[in-house]
């Protein structure tokens, strides 16, 4: 199930990647967005190891100039923390369903 609900988040942002803008301001409004959405994960004590990492490869593409893969990265990491975020909501409850009765 969570490699259903990853791939549906991840094509939902897909389109944004063959959009993206190729300058800064669109970097550093799309790392935002992922960081407040990581933060939010972390608040649910659900975040990912790979958000880490593909926040950590925007940021590395930024600082080499590279705003289209930042742009992309930062999209992909905010994708990734959104299903984090589903991830740990859904399971909240649904331990119950597998409870043995």
């Amino acid at each position: 199930m969570l490699r259903s609900v990853l791939s549906l988040v991840l094509l939902a942002a897909g389109p944004t990647y063959a959009t993206a803008a190729g300058s800064e301001d669109d970097f550093k409004a799309a790392y935002a967005a992922a960081e407040a959405a990581n933060k939010e994960a972390g608040s649910l004590r659900n975040q990912w190891t790979t958000t880490a990492a593909t926040l950590a490869a925007a940021k590395k593409a930024a600082d080499a100039g590279d705003f289209d893969k930042a742009t992309a990265s930062a999209k992909e990491a905010e994708a990734l923390a959104k299903a984090s975020i589903f991830q740990a909501t859904s399971e909240k409850t649904r331990w119950k369903d597998m409870e043995i009765r």
